[in-house]
């Protein structure tokens, strides 16, 4: 029952052998043509030397790769003792690694290429719409300050006119010192609101071409066609687009707010009270004194309000770096785990084979060594061994008589050693006891 199961193993592995060698040779042509296309998306130069060099190393590697699976389908099943199977363990971990590193990560690269350089498109896309809306909220954050600054532009404004029309601050009606003063302050005000609305058109417009960019660079990572070109396209998009977030945040008008802030306290310049009485020139004193309190009030609010503003976290500087497919391929292997699956398959699946013609002959091997010597012995080996009992036949040796002799000599070699020992034994003189 063994013999029958032990040669049914032996005739399979026969019958396998050729179809072994065929998936060798296929799965090596394989990796060698999406090495060929790897490697042509990373080398420069000619059209003509591109391609030699490409198909001078994709013919390497598919070599390589036949050769050593067909070395280890060879020898790896037949060896048996711990140590050498360890050893050629070892030497196959060897060849994984040096396969996975020249031909798997060209073979991910030929599979997924254009698709990791689309992802690290669509990234830089993100990267800059969150560069783009920091830049656009650091200018537009003045703009905040400018309901406050109309808010006192109009109370100087009112102020102004109700002292020019009732005398509502110094009891006197008319144009005097402290209705000039008023109209000063409201006059400065006005100006630093004019510039922030002016500032806001700035922003809006420099945002809108912005965006616009963005759009552009949209449509070229999910346009159709070849990757190359839309990469370049793209590249100029992201100049323009950089220039746009340059200048927005250079149009902040928060530091020309500060400096106007300061202005109203530290250029402040109350006129002389024109008042003819000494009465309404003191009222007057006592009012622009007043003024002035609430000038220096208004610029600090105002100043400390640039100053947050000024303290926002300015865009950091972006550089996009265009990545060839292997590269892309490489930073975004986690995103592309199918890919790097398939490459590494078809280059590591003849281990699989590999094992399973050891497990085979180790089966054989158990199954033969439970047979008797008659069993196991091959026609070969009969044949050969009937050659030798014709040719002592035909020099009058018998055959039985020879190999009872050599049983016998092999006894006397045997025991030899243990009678030797005992005559020994015997020829030695006991010593007596001491007198």
């Amino acid at each position: 029952m063994a013999l029958g199961a032990s040669h049914r193993l032996q005739d399979g592995v026969l019958a396998v052998e050729t179809m072994t060698r065929f998936a060798l040779a296929v799965l090596a042509l394989a990796s060698g043509v999406y090495t060929y296309l790897g490697v042509r998306s990373i080398l420069d130069g000619s059209a003509t030397a591109v391609f030699f060099a490409a198909i001078i190393y994709s013919a390497s590697v598919s070599v390589a790769i036949y050769a050593f699976w067909s070395y280890m389908a060879r020898f790896y099943p037949h060896v048996t003792g711990p140590a050498a199977r360890g050893a050629m363990l070892g030497v196959m971990a060897l060849g994984c690694a040096m396969i996975i590193a020249m031909s798997s990560w060209l073979n991910a690269a030929a599979l997924a290429g254009s698709a990791a350089l689309e992802q690290h498109l669509a990234e830089t896309v993100e990267d800059y719409t969150a560069d783009l809306d920091q830049a656009h909220q650091n200018a537009l954050a003045a703009q905040s300050l400018l309901p406050d600054i109309q808010r006192t532009s109009e109370r100087f404004a009112r102020l102004a006119e109700d002292e020019r029309q009732n005398g509502a601050l110094t009891g006197t009606t008319g144009s005097g010192s402290v209705v000039q003063l008023l109209t000063q302050m409201s006059a400065q005000l006005k100006e630093l609101e004019t510039g922030i609305t002016a500032s806001r058109e700035r922003v809006t417009t420099l945002f809108d071409q912005g965006r616009s960019h963005l759009e552009t660079m949209r449509k070229l990572v999910s346009a159709p066609g070849a990757i190359a070109p839309r990469s370049d396209e793209f590249s100029a998009e992201v100049v323009a687009l950089s220039g746009v977030i340059t200048s927005l945040e250079q149009t902040s008008i928060a530091p020309s707010v500060k400096r106007a802030a300061e202005d109203l306290s530290l250029g402040f310049i109350a006129p002389v009270a024109d008042g003819q009485a000494a009465d309404l020139a003191n009222r007057q004193d006592q009012v622009m004194q007043t003024i002035r309190a609430s000038v220096t009030a208004q610029s600090q609010v105002l100043s400390q309000a640039a100053d947050d503003i000024l303290a926002r976290e300015p865009v950091a500087e972006r550089r996009f770096v265009p990545l060839s497919s292997a590269e892309a391929v490489l930073r975004y292997a986690a995103d592309f785990i199918p890919a790097w699956a398939g490459a590494i398959s078809i280059d590591l699946l003849p281990a699989v084979l590999v094992f399973i013609l050891a497990v085979v002959h180790g089966a054989i091997r158990r199954q033969e060594e439970r047979l008797p010597f008659a069993q196991r012995i091959t026609a070969a080996e009969l044949l050969e061994a009937l050659e030798v009992q014709r040719a002592l036949s035909s020099r009058g040796i018998d055959v039985e008589q020879a190999l009872d002799a050599a049983e016998a000599e092999e006894e006397r070699e045997r025991t030899a050693p243990n009678i030797t020992s005992l005559d020994m034994a015997a020829k030695t003189p006991r010593k007596g006891p001491p007198a």
